[in-house]
């Protein structure tokens, strides 16, 4: 009767070594992002309330925010548009050199963020093959904000197309010949057949993307002329508050950062789940 009652209460797991795999990757999480937030927090905390709204809420400080975060957005943006029409077209069109094209999306991957950001800044330079180009309508492109945009669509692009791009390839093509079947145009169908179903995955490559562009350091610094309140990042301003010895102050603006990424990244998850129930598909 023991036995039996036992047997009954420890059920076997779905997945073999559950305990052993669930301890190692939560004792690896907190060693490599929970440990490192909480001591963020803790050390923002013993800052003193007055303190930290001196550090970071400074005029600088808000400057290099509104930059770095302004321009990762509007990055994120772009890369969700023609991340979107690139994903489209390596699905649904054949054509030469497609599997080169298809293969180069992942260079910002493999390439270090330094030889990007010298690559780009040479390139976009009022005497580069792209920026002289448009130095003869006035238009400068780097070591101004604009540059900084250029080098985080850069590096966010293949978040996009890679998020897309497989769902995009497992849509069902009678959906859309049965669209046609009853009258709806291109464009219709595109609307109401294609785009639904893609909208969580175009949320998650935007999220990834963005993530991706409000952290980057290295592509950017070579690209953006680094002028205080005008193309200052705000990794670049605590990377220059570490060195002047100020560790409050890069940690103010450290965990200033951390709640504003938090907060955009729960309203795009908050809007994914809103997504999938509206459209009905957990994609």
């Amino acid at each position: 009767m023991a036995d039996r009652t036992a047997f009954r209460w420890k059920r076997p797991s779905v997945i073999p070594g559950f305990g052993v795999t669930f301890g190692f990757s939560m004792a690896y999480l907190s060693l490599i992002v929970l440990i490192p937030l909480a001591a963020l927090l803790i050390r923002s905390a013993s800052l003193g309330w007055a303190d930290y709204w001196k550090l970071a809420f400074d005029p600088r400080t808000l400057a290099a925010l509104r930059i770095s975060f302004g321009s990762s957005f509007i990055a994120a943006l772009v890369n969700g548009v023609f991340g979107l029409i690139l994903a489209w077209v390596l699905v649904r069109y054949r054509f030469p050199g497609k599997r080169l094209i298809d293969s180069m999306i992942d260079l910002p991957f493999a390439l270090p963020t330094a030889v990007a950001g010298i690559a780009l800044s040479t390139l976009y330079a009022p005497k580069g093959w792209i920026g002289s180009l448009f130095a003869p309508f006035g238009i400068k492109i780097a070591y101004t904000p604009s540059g900084i945009v250029v080098a985080l669509i850069f590096i966010g692009l293949p978040f996009v197309v890679r998020t897309v791009q497989p769902v995009l390839a497992d849509l069902d093509r009678e959906l859309e010949e049965a669209a046609a079947t009853l009258g709806a145009n291109r464009w219709q169908t595109i609307l109401r057949v294609v785009l639904p179903p893609l909208i969580p995955a175009i949320l998650t490559g935007f999220a990834l993307a963005l993530a991706r562009a409000i952290g980057e350091y290295g592509s950017v610094i070579f690209i953006a002329g680094n002028i205080p309140f005008v193309s200052e990042i705000a990794p670049l301003l605590i990377v220059i508050r570490l060195e002047e010895f100020s560790y409050s102050a890069a940690t103010a603006i450290a965990s200033l950062m951390l709640a504003i990424s938090f907060a955009m990244l729960l309203a795009i998850n908050l809007i994914q789940v809103w997504s999938r129930r509206r459209f009905g598909y957990a994609g």
